[in-house]
């Protein structure tokens, strides 16, 4: 190719990206999202999933997240303008294992054949690093960084089958997202095994945290780990608080020794807080940490800093 035409070629690929640029800037982002540009367009059910989709797909890929900011993930039923975003998609990644059970969002869900379920594929090749409670399937999964990063791969697969001109492209973006990944969980694992063993134990507002205990909290190959964590509400939060469990994260802190419970960003504080309350009127004192854990919502950061922040907040609070 002469150099005349390598000129004139890049000259247009620079028109094409001002214009682009041009245009996601002056539309809204589900405005640009909608709109004709030749990217693939995909659709997250929630920001664990979008940030990784943001990260493979880089500047080939439009990618929005249907959950938005501190909504519950579990009970989210389709509301209006969902119905076009999901028949707008070009792919439409969900976690599955459970977590999206809204009837309406399920239902459309599991019958679309662009819907990829990230979680059950994750389950398929490492089913045992899947955990259950009360024979429930635990969807948490990105609260393990390194067990989420299996997720990387998947994305990259699903994206170049879409898009075959990108597929080395997204590999290469994959590469990179899955060692920054990996840096991350081994930071986290490091951060958090500071600790002293006998105060690295954890009460939050639901069962979101049970991968992260395993993972962090607990000893290498310690097979009881799930005694370093417990919640007052169950997988899938309902805000129905059971006098029994209030009573049994009580006993627990009490057992532990350990004077801090943590809220998280998008569940009722309520079961935290009296939980405090009551340890207090014990005579227990327990504090209510003032900074919130990211669990089913983001709080709005990047994935990683979101876990970071989570580690960080933990250690602080159970070191002092």
């Amino acid at each position: 190719m002469s150099a005349v035409i390598k000129n004139i070629l890049s000259a247009l690929l620079a028109v094409v990206l001002c214009v682009s640029c041009t245009q996601k800037k002056s539309l809204s982002p589900l405005a640009y999202w909608m709109s004709e540009n030749g990217k693939i367009k995909v659709l997250s059910t929630i920001a664990q999933i979008g940030d990784l989709v943001d990260a493979v797909g880089g500047e080939r890929v439009d990618s929005l997240v249907l959950v938005p900011g501190e909504l519950d993930p579990h009970s989210y039923e389709l509301v209006k303008g969902d119905g076009e975003k999901l028949l707008k998609a070009d792919l439409i990644f969900y976690i599955g294992l459970g977590l999206e059970h809204g009837a309406s969002l399920s239902a459309l869900l599991k019958s679309s054949d662009k819907a990829i379920p990230v979680g059950d594929e994750i389950r398929r090749i490492s089913p045992h690093e899947i955990l259950e409670k009360d024979e429930v399937v635990d969807p948490h999964i990105w609260m393990d960084v390194s067990l989420w990063q299996k997720a990387v791969g998947r994305i990259a697969e699903r994206l170049s089958k879409a898009d075959p001109d990108g597929a080395e492209y997204y590999t290469a973006r994959a590469a990179l997202l899955e060692k920054e990944m990996e840096s991350t969980h081994l930071y986290m694992r490091d951060r958090l095994q500071q600790i002293p063993s006998d105060r690295r134990f954890l009460v939050t507002s639901h069962d979101a945290f049970r991968y992260f205990a395993r993972s962090y909290l607990a000893e290498p190959r310690e097979k009881d780990w799930s005694r370093r964590f417990t919640a007052p509400e169950g997988l899938a939060p309902d805000g129905q608080l059971n006098p029994v469990d209030i009573r049994r994260a009580i006993d627990f802190l009490h057992k532990h020794r350990i004077r801090v419970v943590f809220p998280e960003s998008n569940v009722s504080r309520d079961a935290v807080a009296k939980i405090a309350s009551a340890s207090r009127e014990m005579g227990i004192e327990v504090l209510l940490c003032k900074k919130p854990l990211y669990g089913d919502s983001t709080g709005g950061l990047p994935y990683l800093e979101m876990m970071r922040s989570n580690a960080e907040v933990i250690a602080e609070h159970l070191q002092d």
